[in-house]
Protein backbone atom coordinates (compact mmCIF):
# COMPACT_ATOMS: atom_id res chain seq x y z
CA UNK A 1 0.00 0.00 0.00
CA UNK A 2 1.45 3.46 -0.87
CA UNK A 3 1.77 5.90 2.19
CA UNK A 4 -0.06 9.02 1.86
CA UNK A 5 2.28 10.45 4.15
CA UNK A 6 5.42 10.73 6.87
CA UNK A 7 4.86 12.38 10.29
CA UNK A 8 8.60 13.27 11.71
CA UNK A 9 8.64 13.87 15.07
CA UNK A 10 12.06 14.97 16.79
CA UNK A 11 13.21 12.62 19.04
CA UNK A 12 16.52 14.90 20.06
CA UNK A 13 17.26 15.58 23.39
CA UNK A 14 15.69 18.68 23.35
CA UNK A 15 12.53 17.51 22.29
CA UNK A 16 12.28 15.21 24.48
CA UNK A 17 12.81 17.08 27.49
CA UNK A 18 9.39 18.81 26.12
CA UNK A 19 7.43 15.58 25.79
CA UNK A 20 8.28 14.63 22.33
CA UNK A 21 7.80 10.68 23.31
CA UNK A 22 4.45 11.32 24.16
CA UNK A 23 3.41 13.32 20.87
CA UNK A 24 4.87 10.43 18.85
CA UNK A 25 2.82 7.45 20.95
CA UNK A 26 -0.33 10.10 20.90
CA UNK A 27 0.32 10.29 17.23
CA UNK A 28 0.47 6.24 16.65
CA UNK A 29 -2.90 6.17 18.71
CA UNK A 30 -4.78 9.10 16.52
CA UNK A 31 -3.79 7.79 13.33
CA UNK A 32 -4.73 4.25 14.39
CA UNK A 33 -7.83 5.62 15.15
CA UNK A 34 -8.94 6.65 11.79
CA UNK A 35 -7.90 3.47 10.77
CA UNK A 36 -4.57 5.21 8.66
CA UNK A 37 -2.08 3.24 9.85
CA UNK A 38 -1.07 1.47 7.24
CA UNK A 39 -1.44 4.07 4.92
CA UNK A 40 0.81 6.81 7.12
CA UNK A 41 4.69 6.41 8.25
CA UNK A 42 5.34 7.94 11.77
CA UNK A 43 8.97 8.69 12.78
CA UNK A 44 11.33 9.58 15.61
CA UNK A 45 14.18 11.45 13.96
CA UNK A 46 16.72 13.25 14.97
CA UNK A 47 17.15 17.14 15.65
CA UNK A 48 15.61 19.42 13.21
CA UNK A 49 17.68 22.06 14.37
CA UNK A 50 15.46 25.00 15.05
CA UNK A 51 15.64 23.82 18.74
CA UNK A 52 13.64 27.49 19.91
CA UNK A 53 10.39 26.18 18.19
CA UNK A 54 10.44 22.26 19.58
CA UNK A 55 9.28 20.13 20.18
CA UNK A 56 8.98 19.88 15.97
CA UNK A 57 6.81 17.76 13.97
CA UNK A 58 7.06 17.94 10.07
CA UNK A 59 4.53 16.53 7.64
CA UNK A 60 5.04 15.32 4.17
CA UNK A 61 4.41 15.33 1.21
CA UNK A 62 3.57 19.24 2.37
CA UNK A 63 6.51 19.87 4.80
CA UNK A 64 4.20 21.07 7.18
CA UNK A 65 6.54 22.16 10.35
CA UNK A 66 4.51 22.41 13.63
CA UNK A 67 6.23 24.19 16.34
CA UNK A 68 5.80 24.04 19.91
CA UNK A 69 3.27 21.03 19.67
CA UNK A 70 1.82 19.40 22.67
CA UNK A 71 0.43 16.29 22.74
CA UNK A 72 -3.39 17.86 23.18
CA UNK A 73 -2.60 19.31 19.61
CA UNK A 74 -2.41 15.51 18.04
CA UNK A 75 -5.90 14.99 17.27
CA UNK A 76 -6.66 17.90 15.44
CA UNK A 77 -3.68 17.81 13.38
CA UNK A 78 -4.40 14.06 12.39
CA UNK A 79 -8.48 14.99 11.72
CA UNK A 80 -7.19 17.75 9.44
CA UNK A 81 -3.90 17.52 8.00
CA UNK A 82 -3.91 13.77 7.94
CA UNK A 83 -7.91 12.92 7.25
CA UNK A 84 -8.71 16.23 5.40
CA UNK A 85 -5.61 17.51 3.75
CA UNK A 86 -5.84 20.81 5.43
CA UNK A 87 -2.51 22.38 6.95
CA UNK A 88 -3.52 23.63 10.38
CA UNK A 89 -1.94 27.14 10.36
CA UNK A 90 -2.19 27.95 14.21
CA UNK A 91 0.34 25.42 14.62
CA UNK A 92 3.06 26.01 12.25
CA UNK A 93 5.94 27.70 12.14
CA UNK A 94 5.45 30.27 8.69
CA UNK A 95 7.29 33.32 7.58
CA UNK A 96 6.58 35.44 4.38
CA UNK A 97 8.56 37.15 2.12
CA UNK A 98 7.49 41.11 0.55
CA UNK A 99 4.29 39.88 -0.78
CA UNK A 100 3.04 38.02 1.93
CA UNK A 101 3.35 34.59 0.16
CA UNK A 102 4.44 32.01 2.68
CA UNK A 103 8.20 30.64 2.30
CA UNK A 104 8.74 27.04 2.86
CA UNK A 105 10.77 26.13 5.31
CA UNK A 106 13.74 25.27 3.44
CA UNK A 107 14.10 29.23 2.58
CA UNK A 108 13.21 30.44 6.18
CA UNK A 109 15.67 32.72 7.42
CA UNK A 110 16.73 30.03 10.16
CA UNK A 111 17.96 27.72 7.28
CA UNK A 112 18.12 30.05 3.87
CA UNK A 113 21.85 30.49 4.78
CA UNK A 114 22.96 27.14 6.29
CA UNK A 115 24.69 24.58 4.31
CA UNK A 116 23.30 20.84 5.50
CA UNK A 117 26.72 18.37 5.44
CA UNK A 118 27.02 16.83 7.94
CA UNK A 119 23.39 17.16 9.23
CA UNK A 120 21.78 16.03 5.92
CA UNK A 121 20.05 12.65 7.90
CA UNK A 122 19.16 14.37 10.92
CA UNK A 123 15.53 15.24 11.01
CA UNK A 124 15.21 13.27 7.89
CA UNK A 125 15.54 9.55 8.76
CA UNK A 126 14.98 7.24 11.68
CA UNK A 127 18.12 6.94 13.43
CA UNK A 128 17.32 3.88 14.68
CA UNK A 129 16.81 1.91 10.94
CA UNK A 130 19.18 1.27 8.74
CA UNK A 131 17.64 0.59 6.06
CA UNK A 132 16.82 3.99 5.85
CA UNK A 133 20.37 4.84 5.73
CA UNK A 134 21.08 2.46 3.53
CA UNK A 135 18.69 3.89 1.31
CA UNK A 136 20.35 7.29 1.26
CA UNK A 137 23.41 5.42 -0.33
CA UNK A 138 24.39 3.95 3.18
CA UNK A 139 27.94 2.18 3.55
CA UNK A 140 28.52 2.63 0.05
CA UNK A 141 31.88 5.35 0.80
CA UNK A 142 33.34 2.21 2.67
CA UNK A 143 32.21 0.11 -0.18
CA UNK A 144 34.27 2.07 -2.70
CA UNK A 145 37.44 3.06 -0.37
CA UNK A 146 37.71 -0.74 0.00
CA UNK A 147 36.90 -2.00 -3.43
CA UNK A 148 38.24 0.76 -6.12
CA UNK A 149 41.57 2.41 -3.50
CA UNK A 150 44.46 1.86 -1.49
CA UNK A 151 44.91 2.86 1.99
CA UNK A 152 47.62 5.51 1.10
CA UNK A 153 44.78 7.00 -1.68
CA UNK A 154 42.35 7.68 1.14
CA UNK A 155 44.60 9.01 3.42
CA UNK A 156 45.82 11.65 0.07
CA UNK A 157 42.51 12.26 -0.57
CA UNK A 158 41.58 13.14 2.68
CA UNK A 159 44.21 15.56 2.95
CA UNK A 160 43.32 17.08 -0.61
CA UNK A 161 40.13 18.01 0.71
CA UNK A 162 41.42 20.11 3.58
CA UNK A 163 39.29 18.82 6.22
CA UNK A 164 40.37 19.97 9.49
CA UNK A 165 39.57 18.66 12.82
CA UNK A 166 36.57 19.71 13.96
CA UNK A 167 37.07 19.42 17.70
CA UNK A 168 38.92 22.61 18.16
CA UNK A 169 42.53 21.91 17.32
CA UNK A 170 41.75 21.97 13.08
CA UNK A 171 44.18 19.62 12.83
CA UNK A 172 44.31 18.17 8.96
CA UNK A 173 42.29 15.20 9.44
CA UNK A 174 44.64 12.95 6.22
CA UNK A 175 48.01 14.20 7.71
CA UNK A 176 46.89 12.84 11.07
CA UNK A 177 45.83 9.44 8.91
CA UNK A 178 48.83 9.20 6.92
CA UNK A 179 50.68 9.59 9.95
CA UNK A 180 49.19 6.46 11.56
CA UNK A 181 49.09 4.64 8.63
CA UNK A 182 52.83 5.13 8.82
CA UNK A 183 53.78 4.31 11.78
CA UNK A 184 54.75 0.59 12.39
CA UNK A 185 52.74 -2.07 13.92
CA UNK A 186 50.27 -4.99 13.27
CA UNK A 187 47.83 -3.55 15.76
CA UNK A 188 46.67 0.07 15.67
CA UNK A 189 43.05 1.49 16.80
CA UNK A 190 40.62 4.16 15.52
CA UNK A 191 38.91 6.27 18.08
CA UNK A 192 35.75 8.58 18.09
CA UNK A 193 35.92 11.52 20.63
CA UNK A 194 32.23 11.87 21.90
CA UNK A 195 33.31 13.55 24.87
CA UNK A 196 31.34 16.83 23.72
CA UNK A 197 32.12 18.99 27.68
CA UNK A 198 31.65 22.55 26.58
CA UNK A 199 29.12 24.51 28.03
CA UNK A 200 26.38 25.39 25.68
CA UNK A 201 27.48 22.38 23.29
CA UNK A 202 25.58 19.79 21.64
CA UNK A 203 26.68 19.48 18.35
CA UNK A 204 28.23 16.21 18.29
CA UNK A 205 25.58 14.46 20.74
CA UNK A 206 22.96 15.82 18.18
CA UNK A 207 24.66 14.24 15.03
CA UNK A 208 24.94 10.78 16.68
CA UNK A 209 21.25 10.81 17.85
CA UNK A 210 19.93 11.76 14.30
CA UNK A 211 22.04 9.93 12.20
CA UNK A 212 24.56 7.38 14.01
CA UNK A 213 25.84 4.82 11.04
CA UNK A 214 27.16 8.14 9.23
CA UNK A 215 29.88 7.87 11.87
CA UNK A 216 30.15 4.21 12.24
CA UNK A 217 31.10 4.17 8.47
CA UNK A 218 33.60 7.13 8.58
CA UNK A 219 35.63 5.15 11.11
CA UNK A 220 35.41 1.72 8.75
CA UNK A 221 37.16 4.24 6.23
CA UNK A 222 39.66 5.14 8.66
CA UNK A 223 40.32 1.98 9.92
CA UNK A 224 40.91 0.36 6.22
CA UNK A 225 42.93 3.27 5.67
CA UNK A 226 45.58 3.67 8.75
CA UNK A 227 44.97 -0.90 8.98
CA UNK A 228 42.85 -0.96 12.12
CA UNK A 229 40.61 -3.24 12.84
CA UNK A 230 39.11 -2.36 16.13
CA UNK A 231 37.27 1.07 16.83
CA UNK A 232 36.18 2.79 19.97
CA UNK A 233 33.01 5.77 20.37
CA UNK A 234 34.08 7.16 23.94
CA UNK A 235 31.05 9.14 24.56
CA UNK A 236 29.74 10.48 27.74
CA UNK A 237 26.95 8.58 29.97
CA UNK A 238 24.81 11.89 30.20
CA UNK A 239 24.35 11.32 26.32
CA UNK A 240 21.80 8.48 27.16
CA UNK A 241 19.61 8.83 23.33
CA UNK A 242 22.77 9.22 21.61
CA UNK A 243 24.30 6.04 23.50
CA UNK A 244 21.28 4.27 23.25
CA UNK A 245 21.08 5.08 19.67
CA UNK A 246 24.68 4.17 18.63
CA UNK A 247 24.18 0.77 20.25
CA UNK A 248 21.78 -0.11 18.53
CA UNK A 249 23.18 0.96 15.30
CA UNK A 250 26.36 -1.10 16.31
CA UNK A 251 23.69 -3.90 16.30
CA UNK A 252 21.86 -3.56 13.33
CA UNK A 253 25.25 -2.85 11.27
CA UNK A 254 26.36 -6.58 13.05
CA UNK A 255 23.32 -8.10 11.97
CA UNK A 256 23.57 -6.89 8.60
CA UNK A 257 26.92 -8.09 8.25
CA UNK A 258 28.56 -4.50 8.36
CA UNK A 259 30.70 -4.90 11.13
CA UNK A 260 32.78 -7.74 11.94
CA UNK A 261 34.74 -10.18 10.21
CA UNK A 262 35.11 -9.95 6.65
CA UNK A 263 33.13 -6.38 6.72
CA UNK A 264 30.68 -5.77 3.76
CA UNK A 265 32.17 -9.20 2.62
CA UNK A 266 35.11 -7.37 1.39
CA UNK A 267 37.92 -8.59 3.09
CA UNK A 268 38.70 -5.92 6.08
CA UNK A 269 37.89 -6.81 9.35
CA UNK A 270 36.49 -4.00 11.81
CA UNK A 271 34.45 -3.75 14.82
CA UNK A 272 33.45 -0.62 16.94
CA UNK A 273 32.42 -0.80 20.31
CA UNK A 274 31.92 1.76 23.05
CA UNK A 275 32.84 3.40 26.13
CA UNK A 276 31.66 5.51 28.70
CA UNK A 277 33.18 8.73 29.84
CA UNK A 278 31.63 10.15 33.46
CA UNK A 279 31.36 13.95 32.34
CA UNK A 280 35.36 14.57 33.53
CA UNK A 281 35.76 17.94 30.40
CA UNK A 282 39.83 17.36 30.53
CA UNK A 283 38.81 13.24 29.20
CA UNK A 284 38.03 15.47 26.11
CA UNK A 285 42.01 15.88 25.60
CA UNK A 286 43.49 13.12 23.59
CA UNK A 287 45.88 11.15 25.99
CA UNK A 288 43.28 12.08 28.68
CA UNK A 289 40.57 10.33 26.93
CA UNK A 290 43.01 7.26 25.87
CA UNK A 291 43.68 6.43 29.65
CA UNK A 292 40.27 6.44 30.72
CA UNK A 293 39.71 3.73 27.60
CA UNK A 294 41.98 1.77 29.24
CA UNK A 295 40.36 2.00 32.29
CA UNK A 296 43.25 4.49 34.00
CA UNK A 297 42.48 7.91 35.42
CA UNK A 298 41.96 10.42 33.02
CA UNK A 299 44.59 12.62 33.18
CA UNK A 300 46.98 14.25 29.94
CA UNK A 301 50.36 13.11 29.35
CA UNK A 302 53.18 15.32 27.50
CA UNK A 303 53.42 14.83 23.98
CA UNK A 304 55.48 13.50 22.09
CA UNK A 305 55.04 10.43 21.86
CA UNK A 306 51.71 11.47 19.46
CA UNK A 307 49.24 9.07 19.48
CA UNK A 308 49.79 7.93 15.86
CA UNK A 309 52.69 6.32 16.98
CA UNK A 310 52.26 5.57 20.99
CA UNK A 311 48.31 5.74 21.42
CA UNK A 312 45.23 3.34 22.95
CA UNK A 313 47.42 0.46 24.75
CA UNK A 314 50.62 1.82 23.47
CA UNK A 315 49.14 1.06 20.23
CA UNK A 316 49.26 3.39 17.05
CA UNK A 317 45.61 5.28 16.96
CA UNK A 318 44.27 7.92 15.39
CA UNK A 319 41.47 10.07 17.22
CA UNK A 320 38.72 12.03 15.79
CA UNK A 321 35.35 13.65 16.82
CA UNK A 322 32.20 13.34 16.07
CA UNK A 323 31.56 15.92 13.77
CA UNK A 324 34.94 15.72 11.75
CA UNK A 325 33.95 11.48 10.83
CA UNK A 326 30.28 13.35 10.05
CA UNK A 327 32.40 14.72 6.93
CA UNK A 328 34.05 11.54 5.56
CA UNK A 329 31.63 9.80 3.66
CA UNK A 330 30.44 12.78 1.60
CA UNK A 331 34.08 13.99 0.39
CA UNK A 332 34.64 9.96 -0.10
CA UNK A 333 31.58 10.09 -2.55
CA UNK A 334 31.69 13.80 -4.09
CA UNK A 335 35.61 14.28 -3.59
CA UNK A 336 37.87 16.78 -2.26
CA UNK A 337 37.14 19.36 -5.06
CA UNK A 338 33.81 19.12 -3.86
CA UNK A 339 34.40 19.83 -0.01
CA UNK A 340 36.64 22.35 -1.51
CA UNK A 341 34.05 24.18 -3.27
CA UNK A 342 32.70 25.26 0.58
CA UNK A 343 34.08 27.26 3.01
CA UNK A 344 37.36 29.24 2.91
CA UNK A 345 40.93 28.10 1.51
CA UNK A 346 42.45 27.65 4.81
CA UNK A 347 39.49 26.10 6.16
CA UNK A 348 37.21 24.46 4.18
CA UNK A 349 33.98 22.78 4.28
CA UNK A 350 30.80 23.52 6.65
CA UNK A 351 30.62 24.21 10.41
CA UNK A 352 28.56 22.57 13.40
CA UNK A 353 27.89 25.63 16.09
CA UNK A 354 25.31 25.25 19.03
CA UNK A 355 23.96 28.77 19.02
CA UNK A 356 22.29 29.60 22.46
CA UNK A 357 22.59 32.57 24.83
CA UNK A 358 20.76 35.60 23.94
CA UNK A 359 19.60 34.94 20.82
CA UNK A 360 15.97 34.33 19.67
CA UNK A 361 16.63 31.71 17.81
CA UNK A 362 18.43 28.76 19.81
CA UNK A 363 19.57 25.61 18.05
CA UNK A 364 21.64 24.14 15.79
CA UNK A 365 23.17 25.39 12.56
CA UNK A 366 25.22 24.25 9.65
CA UNK A 367 27.50 27.16 8.12
CA UNK A 368 29.80 27.12 5.32
CA UNK A 369 33.30 28.40 6.86
CA UNK A 370 33.68 32.01 6.20
CA UNK A 371 30.02 32.66 6.93
CA UNK A 372 30.04 36.24 9.29
CA UNK A 373 29.51 36.18 12.78
CA UNK A 374 26.45 39.07 11.71
CA UNK A 375 24.99 36.46 9.19
CA UNK A 376 24.74 33.45 12.29
CA UNK A 377 23.34 36.60 14.93
CA UNK A 378 20.72 38.67 13.24
CA UNK A 379 19.94 36.13 10.37
CA UNK A 380 20.28 32.61 11.11
CA UNK A 381 19.75 33.44 15.18
CA UNK A 382 17.31 35.95 14.60
CA UNK A 383 18.59 38.83 16.53
CA UNK A 384 18.66 39.75 20.27
CA UNK A 385 15.15 39.37 21.82
CA UNK A 386 13.61 42.01 23.55
CA UNK A 387 15.32 45.01 22.00
CA UNK A 388 18.34 44.46 23.53
CA UNK A 389 21.66 45.10 21.86
CA UNK A 390 24.39 42.73 20.86
CA UNK A 391 27.37 42.99 23.20
CA UNK A 392 29.46 40.15 22.58
CA UNK A 393 29.87 36.48 21.39
CA UNK A 394 31.67 33.38 23.17
CA UNK A 395 33.06 30.72 21.14
CA UNK A 396 35.32 27.69 22.00
CA UNK A 397 33.81 26.94 25.60
CA UNK A 398 35.79 27.86 28.34
CA UNK A 399 38.77 27.19 26.35
CA UNK A 400 37.86 30.41 23.79
CA UNK A 401 37.27 33.84 23.96
CA UNK A 402 34.88 37.01 23.25
CA UNK A 403 34.22 38.80 20.22
CA UNK A 404 32.38 42.43 20.50
CA UNK A 405 30.16 43.98 18.92
CA UNK A 406 32.54 45.41 16.76
CA UNK A 407 33.72 42.41 15.28
CA UNK A 408 30.43 41.13 14.14
CA UNK A 409 31.52 41.21 10.64
CA UNK A 410 34.14 38.72 11.45
CA UNK A 411 33.96 35.46 8.96
CA UNK A 412 34.39 32.75 10.77
CA UNK A 413 37.09 30.35 10.45
CA UNK A 414 40.17 28.78 12.42
CA UNK A 415 42.19 31.14 11.38
CA UNK A 416 40.26 34.11 11.71
CA UNK A 417 39.12 33.10 15.59
CA UNK A 418 42.54 33.24 16.67
CA UNK A 419 43.52 36.48 15.29
CA UNK A 420 40.64 38.16 17.36
CA UNK A 421 41.94 36.45 20.36
CA UNK A 422 39.08 33.04 20.16
CA UNK A 423 39.11 29.66 18.39
CA UNK A 424 36.53 27.26 17.16
CA UNK A 425 36.42 24.90 19.56
CA UNK A 426 33.98 22.56 19.08
CA UNK A 427 31.37 24.68 17.91
CA UNK A 428 29.78 26.03 21.08
CA UNK A 429 28.32 29.88 20.24
CA UNK A 430 26.70 31.82 23.34
CA UNK A 431 25.78 35.43 22.17
CA UNK A 432 25.63 37.76 24.88
CA UNK A 433 23.17 41.23 24.93
CA UNK A 434 24.29 44.66 26.83
CA UNK A 435 23.13 42.67 30.23
CA UNK A 436 25.83 40.90 30.46
CA UNK A 437 28.96 41.56 32.51
CA UNK A 438 32.02 40.61 30.74
CA UNK A 439 33.65 40.14 34.14
CA UNK A 440 31.12 37.75 35.30
CA UNK A 441 31.53 35.94 32.38
CA UNK A 442 34.81 35.80 32.59
CA UNK A 443 34.89 34.43 36.25
CA UNK A 444 32.25 31.93 34.87
CA UNK A 445 34.27 29.62 32.57
CA UNK A 446 37.32 30.25 34.79
CA UNK A 447 34.81 28.51 37.88
CA UNK A 448 33.97 25.52 35.13
CA UNK A 449 37.83 25.10 34.07
CA UNK A 450 38.84 25.07 38.03
CA UNK A 451 36.26 22.95 38.85
CA UNK A 452 37.06 20.18 35.48
CA UNK A 453 41.04 20.32 35.70
CA UNK A 454 42.62 17.22 36.52
CA UNK A 455 45.19 18.58 39.63
CA UNK A 456 47.84 17.56 37.38
CA UNK A 457 50.11 20.30 36.76
CA UNK A 458 50.54 23.29 39.09
CA UNK A 459 50.29 25.92 36.53
CA UNK A 460 46.40 24.81 35.61
CA UNK A 461 45.42 23.52 39.23
CA UNK A 462 46.65 26.43 41.42
CA UNK A 463 47.04 28.89 38.63
CA UNK A 464 43.53 29.08 37.47
CA UNK A 465 42.32 29.18 41.13
CA UNK A 466 44.66 32.17 41.54
CA UNK A 467 42.97 33.65 38.42
CA UNK A 468 39.41 32.79 39.47
CA UNK A 469 39.84 34.29 43.13
CA UNK A 470 40.86 37.68 41.81
CA UNK A 471 38.15 37.50 39.35
CA UNK A 472 35.82 37.14 42.30
CA UNK A 473 37.83 39.74 44.38
CA UNK A 474 37.04 42.15 41.77
CA UNK A 475 33.23 41.57 41.43
CA UNK A 476 32.73 41.84 44.46
CA UNK A 477 34.13 45.27 44.36
CA UNK A 478 37.54 44.76 46.54
CA UNK A 479 39.42 44.64 43.20
CA UNK A 480 42.51 47.08 42.65
CA UNK A 481 44.29 48.46 39.26
CA UNK A 482 47.45 45.82 40.62
CA UNK A 483 45.07 43.29 40.49
CA UNK A 484 44.37 43.89 36.52
CA UNK A 485 48.12 43.50 36.07
CA UNK A 486 48.43 40.50 37.86
CA UNK A 487 45.62 38.62 36.11
CA UNK A 488 47.07 39.44 32.51
CA UNK A 489 50.73 37.96 33.57
CA UNK A 490 48.88 35.30 35.67
CA UNK A 491 47.14 34.28 32.42
CA UNK A 492 50.37 34.21 30.12
CA UNK A 493 52.12 32.33 32.69
CA UNK A 494 49.80 29.63 32.54
CA UNK A 495 49.15 29.33 28.93
CA UNK A 496 52.78 29.38 28.59
CA UNK A 497 53.34 26.43 31.57
CA UNK A 498 50.25 24.52 31.58
CA UNK A 499 50.34 20.58 30.53
CA UNK A 500 47.60 19.93 28.29
CA UNK A 501 45.17 22.02 26.11
CA UNK A 502 42.46 22.63 29.07
CA UNK A 503 45.28 24.58 31.06
CA UNK A 504 46.90 26.23 28.13
CA UNK A 505 43.57 27.82 27.02
CA UNK A 506 42.16 28.15 30.46
CA UNK A 507 42.55 32.06 30.30
CA UNK A 508 41.53 32.88 26.87
CA UNK A 509 38.27 34.47 28.14
CA UNK A 510 39.79 36.54 30.34
CA UNK A 511 42.42 37.89 28.38
CA UNK A 512 39.45 38.64 25.37
CA UNK A 513 37.48 40.45 27.73
CA UNK A 514 40.34 41.97 29.33
CA UNK A 515 41.25 43.17 25.42
CA UNK A 516 37.74 44.10 24.41
CA UNK A 517 36.05 45.14 27.54
CA UNK A 518 38.77 46.71 29.73
CA UNK A 519 36.62 49.46 30.83
CA UNK A 520 34.51 47.18 32.52
CA UNK A 521 36.78 45.92 34.72
CA UNK A 522 38.06 49.32 35.23
CA UNK A 523 34.64 50.31 36.26
CA UNK A 524 34.19 47.86 39.12
CA UNK A 525 37.69 48.38 40.43
CA UNK A 526 37.80 52.60 40.46
CA UNK A 527 34.27 52.94 40.03
CA UNK A 528 33.16 50.10 42.35
CA UNK A 529 30.28 49.26 39.88
CA UNK A 530 28.91 46.44 37.46
CA UNK A 531 27.59 48.47 34.50
CA UNK A 532 25.88 45.80 33.32
CA UNK A 533 23.90 45.63 36.71
CA UNK A 534 24.79 41.74 37.12
CA UNK A 535 27.11 41.60 40.28
CA UNK A 536 25.70 41.81 43.33
CA UNK A 537 27.85 42.72 45.47
CA UNK A 538 28.15 46.41 43.45
CA UNK A 539 24.02 47.00 43.46
CA UNK A 540 21.67 48.90 45.16
CA UNK A 541 18.16 48.23 44.43
CA UNK A 542 16.25 51.58 44.16
CA UNK A 543 12.86 52.55 44.18
CA UNK A 544 11.67 55.47 41.94
CA UNK A 545 9.02 57.30 43.64
CA UNK A 546 7.84 59.29 40.66
CA UNK A 547 6.64 55.66 39.12
CA UNK A 548 6.00 54.24 42.62
CA UNK A 549 2.08 53.97 42.97
CA UNK A 550 2.06 51.74 45.88
CA UNK A 551 0.27 48.70 45.41
CA UNK A 552 2.52 46.76 47.90
CA UNK A 553 3.59 43.81 45.22
CA UNK A 554 7.07 44.21 45.96
CA UNK A 555 6.68 44.53 49.46
CA UNK A 556 5.01 41.59 48.99
CA UNK A 557 7.34 39.39 47.44
CA UNK A 558 10.48 40.56 49.46
CA UNK A 559 11.76 37.81 51.61
CA UNK A 560 14.18 40.33 53.23
CA UNK A 561 11.37 42.09 54.64
CA UNK A 562 13.35 45.27 52.95
CA UNK A 563 10.70 47.29 51.92
CA UNK A 564 8.60 49.50 53.79
CA UNK A 565 5.85 51.81 53.10
CA UNK A 566 1.76 52.39 53.09
CA UNK A 567 -0.86 51.71 50.34
CA UNK A 568 -1.07 54.25 47.95
CA UNK A 569 2.59 55.72 49.34
CA UNK A 570 5.81 55.41 47.22
CA UNK A 571 7.85 52.51 49.59
CA UNK A 572 11.32 52.22 50.11
CA UNK A 573 14.13 49.56 50.14
CA UNK A 574 16.70 49.34 52.75
CA UNK A 575 19.63 48.47 51.52
CA UNK A 576 21.11 46.71 54.27
CA UNK A 577 18.39 44.33 54.53
CA UNK A 578 17.88 43.69 50.67
CA UNK A 579 20.00 40.31 49.63
CA UNK A 580 19.61 41.63 46.25
CA UNK A 581 17.32 38.77 44.73
CA UNK A 582 15.36 40.50 42.09
CA UNK A 583 12.09 39.44 43.44
CA UNK A 584 10.83 43.37 43.74
CA UNK A 585 11.52 44.17 39.86
CA UNK A 586 10.11 40.93 38.96
CA UNK A 587 6.74 41.94 40.93
CA UNK A 588 6.70 45.33 40.35
CA UNK A 589 4.39 45.92 37.11
CA UNK A 590 5.06 49.57 36.56
CA UNK A 591 8.97 49.36 36.13
CA UNK A 592 9.28 51.74 39.12
CA UNK A 593 12.68 49.66 40.30
CA UNK A 594 16.09 50.21 39.16
CA UNK A 595 19.11 49.15 39.77
CA UNK A 596 22.13 51.36 40.38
Amino acid sequence: MIERAHILVCGGTGCTSGNSKAIFEEFKKQVKAVNLENEVKIIMTGCFGLCAKGPIVVIYPEGAFYQHVKPEYVKEIVEEHIVKGRIVDKYVHRETDESGKSKSIEDSAFYKSQKRIVLRHCGVIDPENIDEYLAFDGYKAYEKVVTTMTPEEVCDLVTASGLRGRGGGGFPTGVKWASTLKAPGDIKYVVCNADEGDPGAFMDRSLLEGDPHAVLEAMMINGYAVGAHQGYIYVRAEYPIAVHRLQVAINQAREYGILGKNAMGLGHDFDIDIRLGAGAFVCGEATALIHSIEGKRGEPTQKPPHLADHGLFGRPTVLNNVETYGNITQIILNGPEWFRSMGTEKSPGTKVFALGGKITNTGLVEIPMGTTLRTIIEDIGGGIPNGRKFKAAQTGGPSGGCIPASLIDTPIDYDNLIKIGSMMGSGGLIVMDDTTCMVDIAKFFLEFTVDESCGKCTPCRIGNKRLYEILEKITEGKGTMEDIDKLEELCYYIKSNSLCGLGQTAPNPVLSTLKYFRDEYIAHVKDKKCPAGVCKALLNYVIDPSKCVGCGLCKRGCPAGAISGELKQPHVIDTSKCIKCGACIAACRKNAIEKK
